[in-house]
């Protein structure tokens, strides 16, 4: 069996015991800031032991698990550690999920109380019974106490110390949602062992009290654990990003604005980045980055551009806690595809074959992980969890990847692609199936396939195939809709297409090498028209601008000033660049918030139009100021 494995750490009190640590000793380093709130080790320690006395008021004992619904912030970082404090486990929601999203997890993951924001649980529909409501952001309002001056007193207990639960290693830590084979996502339980593993004294990373890792990943990507445990493990601060969606210049502005030393990148925004030849790079001394094949020409570039800064590649399933192998990527890694490394932190890696026996050396076999640092398995779905993880007799439990690798003979591992139709899209885990069984609840769909297209080496976009119910064509407007009542955003595909019947293989399944193809098949009939293909119109100076960088960002000319950008197969990666250049071009900014918003080129063109009207003092384009 092709194993490869490193030291299994030595047992610990976890990552609760090194930050108490941490506040005993330094008490006044930097634990937490977002630039304006910041919170010293003491200080953050005073406050998440307030927070969960408040929580065990409300029933929170070990095995609780308590949702978490707030936007990037100091507190979300306070929330986390509390719940850890009082014993419970805590379950990630998104602010932007659909309800019905939101109120499943909450279910299948039997959460007794969510903390968050107001306004967010009240969108959510949480009841009052099930909720802690929180007033703000700044921790001093959040929980009651005005933590000024807490634990200036030095390295003794604070007044009011809150006895830490017992640490049991196998114990739960937080659930991370995934997207499922059947149209139910998986909830995946994660342990305090598993976290410990991934981030305490990590031997891929440097990572010192002097660093600064930034918190910017959704508190549902697994990324997140990586963000605030890392650095709290080890005497560093979590530098938290501003809220609301990601754009170019706002996550420059922030590296800048913390002093941010070391940040977590998905491969798609690290290409992205390294495209355009970011300035980030030259603020930070460390880069993760992981989710996709890294990509030789932009690490090389990157790195020949940047010598002293600290590349790893990083790969793993949520099920292996972020990440299971690491690599640190050289120059010389880069004559072809980086390498995902070695595991560590106590996993193994076995590359088997079909029958589940090892490959021969070098060869290409599944990937399947073992050790500590796996999950307990799926809550609720003891089938999968069966079917997921299997108990071997030397290795013992494994975890089946699906993903193909082949080993070095130092054990290193280089990934070669999925054995089944799972994918990933910008830094996200796509099971099809999720997507396939909610179209087909509605009634104007018969049939649905869902496949990755890639129109260029690093545009990757979500596409389905649908097959009407009847003789009337679905309308793509009401399907979009549809999904986005139902999932979250990086579920509904961004091109669509409806065809007569799905192609399928020998074998009768649906051939999706062939839906994802270059060419869709014989059988697609193309979509309705989008007002992109609608006749050519003279379109405003500033219409020509905005229609001008949606041309070069989607690889087709846009004519038309009601063109949608999303109806065109538009993502939120390609917006990123969009905003960024007609920010550069213009001198005016158009948030990305206001581009989903209004995701028209007449749409943006008015804004566009209104933003320099204020800053040049004139009438905007069509009308005047308001």
């Amino acid at each position: 069996m092709t194993n490869c494995q490193n030291e299994k750490p030595a047992p610990t009190d976890g990552v609760l015991g090194l930050l108490a640590g941490h506040a005993a000793t330094a008490p006044r380093s930097l634990a937490v800031t977002d630039g304006d709130t910041t919170l010293t080790y003491a200080e953050l320690l005073t406050a998440a032991q307030r927070l969960a006395r408040v929580l065990r008021a409300r029933g929170v004992r070990p095995g609780s698990a308590v949702g978490l619904l707030l936007p990037h912030s100091v507190a979300v970082v306070v929330a986390q550690l509390a719940v850890w404090w009082a014993g419970g486990h805590y379950v990630p929601l998104d602010p932007a999920y659909p309800r019905a999203r939101t109120r499943l997890m909450l279910a299948d993951a039997h959460v007794t109380l969510t903390l968050g924001e107001k306004d967010l649980l009240a969108e959510a529909g949480i009841p009052a019974g099930q909720a802690l409501a929180l007033s703000g952001t700044d921790p001093a309002d959040l929980f009651g106490a005005d933590l000024s001056g807490a634990g200036t007193a030095g390295p003794g207990p604070a007044a009011d110390e809150v006895p830490r639960a017992p640490y049991d290693p196998d114990a739960v830590a937080y659930v991370m949602y995934t997207s499922g084979s059947t149209g139910h996502p998986k909830a995946v339980a994660l342990t305090h062992r598993g976290v410990d593993g991934l981030v305490r004294a990590p031997h891929y990373l440097t990572i010192t009290p002097r660093d600064r890792v930034l918190l910017h990943s959704p508190l549902t990507f697994d990324a997140s654990a990586f963000e605030v445990w890392a650095p709290l493990a080890n005497g560093a601060a979590v530098a938290v990003a501003t809220p609301g969606r990601l754009s170019l210049e706002a996550l420059t502005r922030d590296v800048e604005r913390l002093g941010v030393t070391v940040v977590f990148l998905t491969t798609a925004l690290f290409h992205f980045l390294a495209d355009r030849r970011s300035s980030l790079f030259s603020v930070v001394r460390g880069v993760v980055t992981g989710g996709e094949q890294l990509s030789a020409r932009h690490a090389r570039a990157v790195l020949r551009a940047h010598p002293w800064l600290e590349l790893v590649n990083g790969y793993g399933p949520t099920e292996s806690t972020t990440f299971a192998t690491t690599h640190r990527v050289t120059d010389a890694d880069c004559d072809g595809p980086p390498p995902i490394g070695r595991p560590f932190g106590g996993t193994t890696a076995h590359v088997l074959d079909a029958h589940g026996e090892p490959v021969p050396a070098g060869g290409r076999g599944e990937l399947w992980l073992g050790g500590p640092r796996l999950a307990l398995g799926y809550l609720g779905r003891p089938e999968l969890t069966t079917e997921r993880f299997t108990d071997h007799t030397a290795p013992g439990r494994l975890y089946r990847t699906g993903d193909l690798v082949s080993a070095r003979p130092d054990g290193t591992l280089d990934f070669h692609g999925r054995a089944d139709d799972q994918f990933k899209v910008r830094g996200f885990r796509i099971e099809p199936g999720e997507i396939e069984h909610a179209l087909r609840e509605h009634p104007d769909v018969a049939d649905a396939a869902v496949v990755a297209r890639r129109p260029a080496p690093d545009d990757t976009r979500l596409a389905v195939y649908v097959v009407a119910a009847g003789t009337a064509r679905p309308d793509t407007g009401a399907l979009r809709a549809h999904l986005a009542g139902l999932l979250p955003a990086h579920l509904v595909p961004d091109e669509w297409t409806t065809v007569d019947a799905l192609p399928l293989t020998g074998a009768g399944k649906v051939d999706r090498a062939a839906l994802s193809g270059p060419a869709a098949p014989d059988t697609a009939a193309p979509d309705t028209a989008t007002p992109a293909e609608a006749p050519s119109e003279e379109l405003s100076p500033l219409q020509a601008v905005v229609a001008a960088a949606w041309s070069r960002a989607l690889g087709e000319d846009v004519t038309h000033a009601a063109a949608d950008f999303f109806d065109l197969g538009g993502h939120s990666l390609l917006a990123l660049g969009i905003v960024d250049d007609l920010s550069e071009d213009l001198g005016v900014e158009l948030t990305l918030a206001a581009f989903f918003e209004t995701p028209t080129v007449a749409g943006q063109a008015a804004l566009l139009g209104r933003a320099l009207a204020a800053v040049h003092d004139a009438p905007p384009e069509g009308g005047e100021t308001r």
